[in-house]
């Protein structure tokens, strides 16, 4: 088996920016054809440019707000026109924020399981409906691949983290059953846990907050924080026929960091 996607059509959210926008273009250049995703138009018409003159495949872009259910079908709609078929989704888009365990006033929980959980979960229904119509009633073998971009803090003890971390588990949880109920189907259902990466949230921090580089390097064994571009083969793995025998699986890129992972370690 072979990890080409060369050809193929994929959905990719949070491409503006960060893991999304790593993978989007990784996806680019290797030959596939890829809808970039995200609420920041200017940005996506920016990087979906520059990529375009670099890059093999033929890119283009959706702007708007994923969290509605109208843009949802609006997004699956716009790939459609433009490449007439999507065999990938990549649901990459996350946010991040911190929760106070005693304010009965935080709403981060709604805010979180509805951007990290409830949005993937729509577009992985519109999308999976999408694949199968395609494929034609029938049809055998695998038909479409779906990764779902986590986090460790589903497996970590931060009361900082609260919500972020149950909508990273809820997120695991959905990967592994959407696995099991497509798998009849010939849709693969993977994600992937990601650790700390250098994201344009994690950069504004460490500007922000004296010594949380450092303090992020020494609790990873590997001893740095990877570049968003470190996940993208990893993505493209699971979404190539390399893996064609791999459903509901939850890899861990994260430099060695859950191994030895304290829980007064730093949270991002």
């Amino acid at each position: 088996m072979t990890m080409s996607i060369a050809g193929r059509t994929a959905i990719v959210t949070g491409a503006a920016n960060g893991v999304g926008l790593a993978i989007a273009r990784h996806f680019a250049a290797v030959g596939a054809n890829v809808m970039f995703a995200d609420r920041d138009e200017e940005r996506l018409e920016q990087e979906v440019g520059e990529a375009q003159r670099d890059d093999a495949g033929t890119l283009r872009y959706f702007a708007g707000d994923l969290r509605e259910r109208l843009t949802v079908a609006n997004l699956l709609s716009a790939t459609i026109d433009a490449f007439d078929r999507v065999d990938i989704l990549v649901n990459a888009s996350r946010q991040i924020m911190a929760t106070d365990p005693l304010d009965p006033e935080d709403g981060s929980l709604r805010t979180l399981l509805e951007q990290n959980l409830l949005t993937p979960l729509r577009l992985t229904k519109a999308v999976a409906n999408r694949m199968i119509h395609q494929a034609g009633e029938g049809a055998e073998g695998p038909i479409g691949a779906i990764v779902n971009i986590g986090s460790i803090a589903a497996r970590r003890t931060q009361p900082e983290l609260l919500a972020y971390s149950i909508s990273a588990a809820a997120l695991d949880q959905a990967t592994r059953s959407l696995a099991v109920s497509l798998a009849p189907r010939g849709i693969r259902v993977n994600g992937v846990a990601v650790g700390s990466v250098m994201s344009a949230a994690l950069q504004s921090r460490i500007a922000e907050e004296e010594g949380l580089r450092e303090a992020i390097v020494d609790a990873t064994p590997m001893a740095r924080i990877a570049p968003p571009a470190e996940m993208a083969e990893t993505v493209q793995y699971l979404a190539s026929d390399a893996s064609s025998f791999m459903t509901g699986q939850i890899l861990t890129v994260d430099g060695g960091r859950t191994l030895i992972d304290p829980v007064a370690g730093p949270f991002h």
